[in-house]
């Protein structure tokens, strides 16, 4: 019998004559975790959608434990055994855990039969539910509400629905995206559970440490084809996005080329009740001050209160050594602050709207004559920006929602930058992004630095911290455990203050 349980064979798919998969070969074993790497733009998306039925390939071969899945349908490959997980989390808020986890299958789950079939048993629904989120080591109540979870909580309901399947083979497409380290150990701890169980694995992710910590095989693919597919082991960080970016990149976090200047920010004993306290910083031109932590510890709350769209107690903030008490952030953008906030499809562009619109939203008035728009005015810092952010769009007419993920968040941080803010704010600045991108926005966010700006960068990622921040401010549960120097930070050292309390 064989050891694969799936096989991909020359699969191939066009869109409107646009090859978005070209001859794409994959194999998967039985109890593997197999990474499917590539930047956005590379084809993962089209080949999962084919995997799980949504989309039917123009050509190929698809086989699960030998039986072809063409033509199969969602529901069908469902039965046969694939599972997803999506990146973007598909619940009803308004149903129980239990019931998302079951959603389709409650008449099933419930044990009714004949006449009583219609009706359903929701304890027994609920205690089917208790037992699956224990058993995975997941504190969740099972006829709590959606919609009062967390985006991490509904992120682990979702791993939950995926495995109640009892799925053969099951697709994880960036599931710690929006988790905390605890709960990505736990999600690690299940995964190595399932392939112990004999469970397949496809794991999809843009975080590198991620990768090599849990797969055994790595796929790569590049511009909709094959480029290969190695043993983890066989692989390094920088073999891997040899073979994704079809180049070597020889530093993935660019180092300064100027000192640091005077202080433009300085943050006095700010708190806010409930979610920080006695925070003291401060961010000098030309320099990158990291924000570290876990989930929870405060990190986005303390940039939302000095952009202003959160009010804090007690304490100070000064703009070059000026006080500022930000109510909106309309006052805090003409303080000289701007802010990429970490909801980039939520908070971050408007998705149906032009990169042009986009890009000149916030600065709309600075384009005006009288009471029109300039229009030639407008387009020509849009094309500056475009070019000075080496933005990938087929125009400025071009709706963001078609950009790549790393393509979109320069959009947002070009909006951000023709304000001339003289500090910025980056919370979680590469979530979602290619590995080619992330070195473009590092490069980015170093220039800017180079220029004079003052950057304070929130980020999940250690090696994205440590890379970057010419200092490191640890926050744990609210309260600031640690400043570290460069030289002297380690990612063993940030943990252990960010656990701290």
């Amino acid at each position: 019998m064989s050891d694969y349980i799936l096989r991909i064979k020359e699969v191939s798919k066009s869109f409107s004559g646009i090859k978005a998969l070209d001859n794409i070969h994959f194999d998967l074993k039985k109890g593997e975790v197999h990474a499917l790497m590539g930047e956005n733009g590379a084809g993962k998306s089209t080949f999962m959608k084919i995997l799980i039925g949504l989309v039917a390939p123009d050509s190929g071969e698809i086989l699960l434990e030998g039986e072809s899945l063409i033509g199969s349908n969602v529901n069908e490959t469902l039965k046969k055994g694939i599972s997803m997980i999506h990146q973007e989390i598909l619940i009803i808020p308004e149903l129980t855990v239990a019931q998302n986890i079951f959603l389709g299958r409650e008449r099933a789950v419930s044990g009714k039969r004949g006449m009583l079939s219609g009706w359903l048993n929701d304890k027994e629904i609920n205690q089917r539910g208790a037992v699956l989120l224990d058993k995975m080591g997941v504190n969740i109540a099972p006829n709590a509400k959606m919609k009062h979870l967390s985006v991490a909580q509904m992120q682990m309901v979702e791993i939950a629905k995926a495995i109640s399947n009892n799925a053969k083979v099951i697709i994880m497409d960036e599931p710690t995206s929006a988790i905390s380290d605890k709960e990505v150990a736990t999600l690690f701890k299940i995964i190595h559970d399932l392939k112990a169980q004999g469970v397949s694995i496809i794991y999809i992710s843009h975080k590198m440490d991620e990768i090599f910590r849990i797969s055994d095989t790595i796929t790569v693919l590049r511009d909709g084809k094959y480029v290969g597919t190695k043993s983890a082991t066989e692989l390094d960080q920088n073999a891997l996005i040899a073979m994704m970016v079809g180049r070597e990149i020889d530093r993935m976090f660019p180092e300064t080329t100027q000192p640091v200047g005077q202080e433009v920010l300085s943050v006095q004993n700010l708190g806010r009740a409930g979610k920080f306290s006695n925070i003291s910083f401060n961010v000098k031109a030309g320099e990158i001050v990291g924000l570290a932590g876990l989930m929870g510890a405060g990190r986005t709350e303390i940039a939302r209160a000095i952009f202003g769209l959160d009010q804090w107690d007690e304490g100070e903030i000064m703009i070059k050594k000026i006080p500022l008490r930000a109510r909106t952030p309309r006052e805090a953008i003409d303080r000289g602050i701007g802010y990429v906030s970490e909801d980039r499809k939520g908070l971050g562009f408007i998705p149906q709207m032009s990169v042009k619109d986009n890009i000149t939203l916030s600065s709309i008035n600075y384009h005006r004559k009288g009471g029109f728009i300039d229009t030639h005015s407008e387009q020509s810092v849009t094309d500056k920006m475009i070019a000075d952010l080496k933005i990938k769009t087929a125009g400025a007419g071009q709706q963001v929602t078609y950009l790549s993920g790393g393509n979109q968040q320069k959009v947002v941080i070009g909006r951000v930058l023709l304000a001339s803010p003289e500090l910025i704010i980056l919370d979680e600045p590469t979530r979602g992004v290619d590995v080619g991108a992330k070195f473009e926005i590092y490069k980015l966010i170093r220039g800017l630095a180079d220029q004079g700006m003052a950057i304070i960068m929130i980020s999940s990622e250690l090696p994205e911290i440590l890379g970057l921040s010419d200092r490191i401010l640890v926050l744990s549960k609210g309260k600031q455990t640690a400043m570290l120097s460069k030289a002297e930070a380690t990612q063993e050292l940030i943990m252990r203050y960010a656990v701290e309390g």
